[in-house]
């Protein structure tokens, strides 16, 4: 903690690199903290130069007679590194390098950058960068902007962290037109050292730190750590809200893989799931980013999704009814009483019920009186107020009784002032209070939706977990039997035999090498059958037409035999045919699918969703980091679109949610025990209504030879 507040509270800094050349990086920093009025003691220091700004330079760090906190390095690479080692026998406690030309470029740049963090780590000094914007503190006491941007942000609760330089300067400028503040601004480039899980734990702690914004590319740490620090600050002491904008979701992430879940993953659905089992609230641009970040800064969430809306326009009023609805809210339905209040202070004209609407010829009198009604009323747990400028509109009256009222009320309030000049009074006003404002009533809805996903994050319950017992032993023995024959896929006849180590029901299943086979095996099973190709070129069976299902009697299962094999050749001609399995037909269930795909550094990735054919086209899956416990499988399940369906949807029979809760779990069991899983489908797996269990109706499973397993 100390080290990390001499980066962003340093009593004395010293800028190694300051130059007197305006333009040049070192004369712009050096003058972005003098200007930015640092309250602390500033040292140029540049080897050529008597003075900067006024300031009297010194030739090397080490010809300082007082004590640095904080040293600022604008200087190249090889330069750099001489630089580090006068800090260290200097005795400072934090580094900022700014300049570039470390790791990014490779080669040389990145053995200096590994020999800078090899000695700062024996020193414990604590680095920012390289490769980075630098870092900002507006804090009244502090006021330290050691950035390339030319303005400091106004002072605010919300601390920034980006591994993008260029984006911090644009982001800057946006929140000034917004009148946005900031508690810690901080560009970590390279993330030689600091990276974000340092920043989160250190702004966690921050209590000038409400809310947490992050502009990420990629973690360097992910994993169970970073869920394990990221769910701490925001369900633990303190909850402290955390937002991310994370590039590349568009990206072609996932990779060409045996299985669905291999298929549909990627990078995305790997941090979504980090994302999620963190409770980080991830958004899809900079605007969305500073909009949430604007109604979380308030500290105040709902305590439910019943929502108000008071307008003077019907329009706007319309757009976010149906905005809440997407977004997880409700329409309150307001009491008796409060229509009542209504009914007293509002015109004829009026709309009673929610949305309210005043009409557009309403002062701030009518604003604040109906404002004060829904505001009181039990059943609504957040409100919207929406003003259009009309010609008889104080917005700046309205302004200030919606502030009045806030600041009584424990409800979060959100408005939406639209147009820009015949408002600017009355947004300014509530900026400078507080009080989020937007310029669409889209937005405004949208962001009172995170704060109630807020709201269910910090009210989640949490079951007791289950109490499993697999048979480990067994499916170690199964998967290094497979090994040691070369076998690096299993499909059903192997995999089947995994799957019930760790409790999975299975359905008989024989293979058959010959029609005869088949039909004795149907006939001792009992009609009818489902009879599948096996073979390991032959992964996605279907597609081959190597399926069929529902033989009923000798002359069938004769003639589908034939046919399974006449398709496969057709399919693949060089595919090596072990037979054909029967397998027992399984009662009815709905169909969902559960994988897993390993990766490196990051462990196993579980997916859940709907399963069958319609997988890879719906894409209706969730994403989890195992190891996954009862109440993360019950949010997995629940996190689906398609969940209704599960849950007795339009009368349909409910399915048993528990069976598929228990089979995540033990999943999740499975692909830590045994490393050598590399992908794993189950799919699909049939759940039985409600109390009835669930049926595994396919799996197939990659494996990984255990020394070049990741």
């Amino acid at each position: 903690m100390e080290r990390m507040d001499a980066i962003f509270s340093p009593e004395s800094v010293a800028v190694l690199g300051a130059s007197t050349t305006p333009g040049k990086v070192g004369h712009d920093i050096f003058q972005n903290i003098l200007r930015g009025g640092y309250k602390g003691t500033l040292y140029p220091v540049n080897p050529r130069a008597k003075s900067i700004q006024c300031i009297k330079a010194y030739p090397s760090l080490l010809d300082i007679s007082d004590p640095v906190d904080l040293a600022i390095i604008i200087l190249p690479p090889a330069i750099a590194l001489e630089a580090v080692k006068d800090c260290v026998e200097k005795g400072v406690k934090g580094i900022v390098i700014v300049s570039a030309g470390f790791k990014e470029v490779g080669g040389e740049g990145l053995e200096i950058e590994n020999r800078i963090v090899d000695i700062c780590d024996k020193a414990v000094i604590r680095i920012v960068g390289p490769n980075c914007l630098g870092v900002i503190n507006p804090h009244r006491d502090i006021r330290l902007n050691a950035s390339f941007s030319a303005r400091m942000p106004r002072e605010g609760n919300i601390s920034f962290i980006s591994q993008s330089g260029a984006l911090c300067t644009a982001v800057l400028d946006f929140a000034a037109d917004r009148g946005f503040g900031f508690s810690k601004f901080i560009s970590i480039g390279n993330k030689a050292d600091v990276d974000e899980l340092d920043l989160l734990r250190y702004l966690h702690q921050d209590l000038h730190t409400e809310v947490i914004m992050i502009y990420m590319e990629e973690l360097k740490r992910a994993g169970q750590e970073f869920i394990d620090v990221a769910k701490e600050i925001t369900s633990g002491e303190r909850p402290t809200p955390i937002l991310v904008i994370k590039s590349g979701r568009t990206a072609a992430g996932a990779q060409a893989a045996a299985s669905h879940t291999g298929a549909l993953a990627g990078t995305e659905g790997l941090y979504d799931a980090i994302f999620d089992e963190g409770g980080i609230i991830r958004v899809d641009s900079v605007i969305e980013l500073f909009d949430y970040a604007n109604a979380f800064a308030c500290k105040k969430i709902p305590a439910g999704n019943k929502i108000a809306i008071v307008t003077n326009a019907g329009g706007p009023g319309i757009v976010a009814t149906d905005v809440t609805v997407t977004s997880g809210l409700e329409l309150a339905v307001l009491g008796e009483e409060t229509v009542e209040v209504l009914a007293s202070h509002l015109p004829p004209t009026a709309n009673l019920h929610n949305p309210v609407d005043v009409i557009g010829d309403a002062s701030q009198d009518r604003y604040e009186n109906a404002l004060n009604a829904v505001i009181r009323d039990e059943n609504v747990h957040c409100a919207l107020v929406i003003l259009t400028p009309q010609s008889m509109t104080n917005a700046i009256g309205t302004a200030e009784v919606i502030v009045k009222i806030a600041k009584k009320s424990p409800k979060p309030i959100v408005c939406c002032f639209m147009g820009v000049v015949d408002v600017s009074a009355g947004v300014k006003h509530l900026q400078e209070n507080n009080i989020p404002v937007y310029k669409f009533p889209e937005s405004a809805a949208r962001a009172l939706g995170k704060l109630y996903t807020a709201t269910k994050w910090l009210n989640r319950q949490r079951l007791a977990q289950f109490e499993l017992k697999h048979d480990k032993e067994c499916a170690a023995k199964i998967i290094k039997s497979c090994l040691k024959k070369g076998q690096t896929y299993l499909g059903e006849f192997e995999g089947l035999d995994l799957l019930k180590c760790y409790g999975f029901n299975t359905l008989p299943t024989r293979l058959a090498e010959n029609e005869n086979q088949a039909v004795a095996i149907s006939k001792e099973m009992g009609y009818p059958v489902v009879m599948k190709i096996v073979s390991s070129q032959i992964i996605h069976k279907s597609d081959a037409g190597g399926v069929m299902v529902g033989m009923k009697d000798e002359n069938e299962v004769k003639a589908a035999f034939s046919k399974i094999i006449e398709n496969t050749k057709n399919y693949n001609p060089d595919a090596v045919i072990d037979g054909v399995l029967i397998q027992e037909v399984a009662a009815s269930g709905r169909e969902v699918i559960l994988g897993m795909n390993r990766y490196k550094d990051h462990g196993p990735l579980l997916m859940f969703g709907l399963g069958g054919v319609f997988v890879e086209l719906f894409k209706d899956v969730v994403f989890r980091l195992a190891p996954i416990g009862r109440n993360n499988a019950r949010r997995m399940v629940r996190s689906i679109r398609s969940f209704p369906l599960l849950n007795g949807f339009r009368g349909k029979p409910k399915t048993d949610l528990e069976a598929i809760h228990k089979h995540l779990v033990s999943l999740s069991h499975l692909v830590i025990d045994h490393p050598e899983i590399k992908e794993l489908d189950i799919n699909p797996l049939l759940v039985h209504p409600e109390g009835k269990g669930a049926t595994v109706a396919d799996v197939r499973i990659i494996l990984d030879e255990p020394d070049s397993n990741s």
